[in-house]
């Protein structure tokens, strides 16, 4: 699969740092995958905590290829911000597709599998698997 037909991975959270730390994380777990187009939409356009439809929208819009995005959310008004966008039906790339996961476990699986030329839901599968990483 060509690099501009990965599936593109939106990370939100109420914070513009933990999105971006989280997006890093994931990347740099993920060998780099310098290819794999993420984008944090973290926090208010303003900076401060809180989660924001137009900085969720232009993130979703810069990593999509045309193979789908997934966006992943750390809690819930970043998932009700997510729904709406969703239900209006033209403020996110079509193909764009909330991914129930643990965020930063989620993050790392759907990078790393994004990475190897994954369809969506093979990547909303690898992230939503997360949830049974078992730690003791």
């Amino acid at each position: 699969m060509s690099d501009d037909k990965l599936v593109g991975i939106v990370l939100v959270s109420h914070s513009a740092e933990v999105a971006a730390s989280v997006a890093e994380l994931a990347k740099g777990l993920a060998g780099g995958a310098t290819a794999v187009p993420v984008a944090p939409a973290g926090g208010t356009e303003g900076g401060g905590l809180g989660t924001s439809a137009e900085l969720i929208s232009a993130a979703a819009a810069s990593v999509d290829r045309g193979a789908g995005v997934a966006v992943l959310t750390d809690l819930g008004s970043a998932v009700l911000t997510v729904k709406a966008l969703l239900a209006e039906g033209d403020e996110l790339p079509e193909g764009t597709r909330l991914v129930d996961a643990p965020f930063v476990e989620g993050a790392v699986a759907a990078v790393v599998t994004a990475a190897a030329g994954a369809d969506l839901d093979a990547v909303e599968a690898a992230a939503a698997e997360a949830y049974s990483y078992r730690k003791a």
